[in-house]
């Protein structure tokens, strides 16, 4: 090769134009008893996905049965009047389909998908499962059992340890500061306390579905309001939704988990949900701070200091309520380094605007995930499910990629100053006090807990 030659395979051609995005037509409908439909023909793939969600989930009842939605959820597919599990199972392997359910803070779901031939009997099987469960008492039982197995699991799970730390500290007395029941909380369900809170809030008016695939939308319509049309309106509940006190200072909790040669640490502020003017900015400012693996984040400790391999940070927001965090599992003796280094980034953010440059490839990055994130059924039936549980505006998903192009490294820089509160941050940090209580000091006064969310210190 000569050095023509050499000189031309180095060259990296430009990125073209960014390709319109042709979106599918989206029908919007409420039947007379309340339930939202939303439709969307995708007739790439012979095959439909539809979501029935219910805008209550964990939080409702956060307080008096915490995780109630969850195990309602997974106790409801496991038989209706018409069907057992068995036979729903059998009837889901005939269309070629599959079910799941399941709830978060804010919603439940039941989702299902099939071959586009069988539309109709999956409709049907989704209508039945929410209108008609009976939760069988042998199938109760032994999700509960499951529940409790997997509970103690999470209580030796450092990720899991942290997050419910956080969230305890960030909320409060809030509903959302419930992560997870106890064992003890799951070993008291009754039967009577999933059908309860399935008669109050699994009802048509406090519900969503969305159906995306290769159907016509005015047939599919028309089989959505003969299987959905009689389900009782119900009543929307109402959900306690109390002020959070804005924190001062540096809050430092530390959750013993003995014998673990790693620790998770976690730096997390109050933050915004989709529906603040902010939301885009901060979701650029958090690409470019460690929301994406060329990240400074990742740049800092995992490439130039080697202290872990994944760090990230992310903006979680729930329908009312939203948090911004830094997270990294990392060795027991680099702790204090490591919240060094994420508060110097995050001070930096704060502190110097960010160049052209990164932010032009933090746009590109964040514009290509979204796209590539609805290429899909079921990635464009979560987007449209993102949209409608936090009632976003109707253009939002077309409009995205253009507004994350019309941040600017200003509009970056006040985002991070107003979310990014490095000052009054809570840090969270999961492992062998004996081996970390020390670096943790080094930022503050330490609060200690057992793995239980148990005060020990």
């Amino acid at each position: 090769m000569n050095a023509a030659d050499t000189a031309n395979s180095s060259l990296v051609p430009a990125l073209g134009a960014e390709r319109p995005a042709i979106w599918p037509a989206r029908h919007v409908h409420h039947l007379s008893n309340g339930l939202q439909v939303v439709l969307v023909e995708a007739h790439g793939v012979p095959r439909l996905s539809v979501e029935l969600m219910v805008r209550s989930g964990n939080a409702s009842t956060a307080h008096s049965n915490p995780g109630l939605a969850e195990m309602t959820a997974t106790v409801l597919r496991t038989g209706t009047a018409q069907r057992s599990r068995r036979q729903i199972e059998e009837d889901l392997r005939r269309m070629g389909g599959s079910v799941s359910t399941g709830a978060g803070a804010d919603s439940s779901f039941l989702a299902a998908d099939a071959l586009a031939e069988s539309a109709k009997p999956l409709v049907e099987l989704v209508a039945e499962i929410a209108r008609q469960a009976v939760f069988p008492v042998e199938e109760f039982e032994r999700e509960r059992r499951q529940a409790v197995e997997a509970l103690r699991l999470e209580r030796v799970t450092p990720g899991f340890l942290a997050s419910e730390c956080v969230r305890h500290q960030l909320f409060g007395n809030h509903p959302y500061a419930v992560v997870s029941p106890s064992i003890q909380q799951v070993e008291a369900y009754r039967l009577e306390d999933l059908r309860a809170f399935y008669a109050r809030h699994w009802c048509a008016a406090n519900s969503l579905l969305i159906a995306v695939g290769d159907f016509s939308a005015t047939r599919l319509l028309a089989e959505i309001e003969r299987t959905f049309a009689s389900w009782p309106s119900g009543e929307i509940p109402a959900f306690d939704d109390p002020e959070i006190e804005a924190p001062r200072g540096r809050r430092i909790h530390l959750v013993h988990l003995p014998g673990t040669n790693q620790a998770r640490v976690v730096v997390a502020n109050p933050a915004i949900t989709r529906r603040h003017p902010d939301w885009i900015r901060l979701s650029v400012a958090n690409a470019i701070f460690g929301g994406a693996f060329h990240s400074r984040l990742v740049a800092n400790i995992r490439e130039q200091k080697g202290y872990t391999y994944s760090p990230s940070s992310a903006v979680h927001a729930l329908r009312r309520r939203g948090w911004f965090a830094t997270q990294a599992a990392v060795r027991n003796e680099v702790v204090g380094a490591t919240l060094a280094e994420m508060f110097y980034e995050l001070d930096r953010m704060r502190a110097l605007p960010v160049t052209a440059e990164e932010l032009a490839e933090i746009q590109n990055y964040l514009a290509g995930v979204f796209s590539l994130g609805v290429a899909t059924q079921s990635g464009l039936r979560g987007q449209l499910s993102t949209l409608y549980l936090n009632e976003l505006p109707e253009d939002h998903l077309e409009t995205y990629r253009q507004r994350v192009r019309a941040v600017t490294s200003a509009g970056v820089l006040e985002a991070a100053r107003k979310w990014m509160d490095s000052p009054n941050a809570l840090v969270v940090v999961v492992g062998d006090r004996e081996q970390i209580a020390s670096q943790a000091a080094l930022y503050g006064e330490v609060a200690l807990w057992d793995a239980e969310g148990k005060r020990i210190g």
